[in-house]
């Protein structure tokens, strides 16, 4: 009974302490870009859609909309009670030290609703690498340290208190780069026959050099004795006399 308890405390406590706060979930989740909005996943970053027609309530007018970024153990024990900029919630040390931290900080009128005429609607999580290791920026959307898997929700904050925030998404898997193939089993037999023909024409080429040097040598270029060329196959340049030209001449 008392592991029970222990377990489900913690989770209990957080969400009463955000329902005392006044906090509300609405019924949206965080989604992916899609390719034609420029939305590709690297090994450094991922592209959300923004959470346009979200927060439409005028009690949130005033309200700051902040993107909150966790592992999967911040997913459950982020604290929605936290104000933007906590040490203990700096991007910089996420994840080893911080299980979550807040970035990307936008006032409701960046998000209009409906959507102007080619506006862009995106939002590019990772793509700040000039204060990635400033500690004087905690909300830093600095590129993120792994594949991940990495989950996302949206909060708006009045303040230093959360209003509402989104459901989560997740799990968020970055690239990897690839590793080459290795063994029987992943391409060895292809390997093996490069480097047969490779062996082959090294030979070929070897065989070829050895005929084009036997005809040089019989020719002059290998005679018996040293080459050494004659007075003609020398000329020597003095260029004194140009500077030794009477004015009268010039």
């Amino acid at each position: 009974h008392s592991a029970l308890s222990t377990g489900t405390m913690h989770p209990l406590l957080l969400l009463l302490l955000a329902t005392a706060h006044g906090l509300v979930t609405v019924n949206y989740t965080p989604e992916l870009a899609s390719s034609e909005l420029g939305g590709l996943v690297t090994a450094r970053t991922f592209v959300l859609q923004q959470p346009r027609c979200v927060f439409e309530d005028p009690k949130y007018s005033t309200a700051k909309i902040w993107l909150v970024v966790a592992t999967a153990k911040g997913k459950e024990d982020f604290n929605n009670t936290v104000e933007p900029g906590s040490p203990e919630w700096a991007f910089q040390r996420f994840p080893a030290n911080a299980s979550a931290y807040l970035t990307l900080g936008a006032a409701m009128f960046h998000y209009p609703c409906p959507v102007p005429t080619g506006e862009i609607t995106v939002l590019r999580v990772g793509s700040e690498t000039a204060c990635a290791d400033d500690v004087a920026v905690p909300t830093c959307n600095g590129p993120l340290p792994g594949p991940g898997p990495y989950w996302v929700k949206f909060l708006a904050l009045n303040g230093s208190e959360p209003v509402a925030d989104t459901e989560w998404f997740g799990p968020i898997k970055l690239k990897t780069a690839r590793q080459l193939p290795s063994g029987p089993e992943a391409g060895g037999g292809r390997s093996g026959a490069m480097i047969a023909i490779t062996s082959i024409l090294s030979i070929l080429l070897a065989l070829l050099l050895a005929t084009l040097l036997a005809a040089l040598c019989g020719s002059e270029l290998c005679g018996s004795g040293s080459f050494k060329p004659d007075s003609a196959s020398i000329r020597r340049y003095t260029t004194h006399h140009v500077y030794d030209q009477p004015a009268a001449r010039l």
